[in-house]
């Protein structure tokens, strides 16, 4: 569905005192969680959307600053906030239990939640297990791109307005596979997602993970190899920000690896080979089933 689609058939939460969009198909089933990258939405998860929903009641939102949600202007967004309102959500939401799916700027914001966990501060949200998608699991393998770099150093503001369609396009392509590339309709529609609202007039100031993930390292990184609930990562290995290179340092740090590679595959593995995602995360849970 388009964007337009999407906005329509979701709803709004007051949440941490702002105003954040998001889509619950409800029911009986398991809960499962999807949280989003960077500079995108919760629209990222449209093409696998469906299929999910065949065996979860899955709840996304749009992060604070991105997509359909309030974008604050001269606003210190943190993670920790983002998975503060994804807590609030669900506990809105009855949901008191779940699984997690998370691709760029959303497994950080799942490392935060897996770093409650295990260290016992919040007692509302039991994870059962984590997929994660592309992302900086690791500040030291984050491989920034030049526009990232730009946005967070001291001329992002200025950057900011600098930065139309045509440059988000060609930024946009590069983290994609060689023979993966959106179209031009695709990015058209990613555009108007992240520009809705003057969005992308914000995206320096949410850019501020990157420090973030710096000095929360020890905390982060630690949740990973101190859970005990089973995590899986998935990995478009041709993604120049956080592909086959992350991977590497994964094995070093992370004991039994669970890890399913995606050859020719670059940042946005459920855009880029949908089908490939479902298979890899449908065999994750089957293996997990009692």
């Amino acid at each position: 569905m388009t964007p337009e689609q999407w906005q329509r058939s979701g709803t709004y939460a007051e949440l941490c005192g702002h105003r954040i969009f998001y889509r619950d198909t409800t029911g009986s089933k398991p809960v499962l969680l999807l949280l989003h990258g960077f500079p995108t939405s919760s629209w990222d998860w449209d093409l696998i959307w469906d299929s999910l929903s065949d065996r979860f009641r899955l709840v996304a939102f749009d992060c604070l600053g991105l997509g359909f949600s309030d974008k604050p202007r001269g606003y210190d967004y943190t993670v920790v906030e983002q998975a503060e309102i994804a807590v609030q959500l669900l506990r809105q939401l009855s949901v008191s239990d779940c699984d997690v799916l998370a691709h760029d700027y959303g497994d950080t914001v799942a490392q935060e939640l897996l770093a409650r966990q295990v260290d016992g501060t919040d007692q509302h949200l039991k994870l059962h297990s984590v997929c994660f998608l592309n992302g900086g699991l690791f500040p030291e393998t984050h491989r920034a791109r030049l526009i990232q770099k730009l946005l967070v150093s001291p001329v992002g503001p200025i950057f900011t307005w600098l930065q139309g369609r045509k440059q988000f396009g060609r930024s946009f392509s590069a983290v994609f596979g060689a023979e993966t590339q959106p179209s031009k309709a695709e990015l058209d529609q990613f555009w108007m997602v992240v520009s809705h609202a003057d969005g992308n007039r914000q995206l320096h100031r949410l850019l501020q993970y990157i420090p973030e993930r710096r000095a929360q390292r020890s905390r982060w990184v630690g949740a990973l190899s101190e859970t005990d609930i089973p995590i899986r990562v998935i990995c478009g290995v041709d993604d120049p920000v956080s592909g086959g290179h992350m991977l590497v340092r994964y094995r070093e740090l992370i004991s039994n690896p669970d890890i399913v590679e995606l050859p020719g595959i670059g940042h946005y593995p459920h855009t880029e080979h949908p089908q490939g995602v479902l298979d890899a995360f449908e065999a994750f849970h089957t293996r997990l089933q009692p």
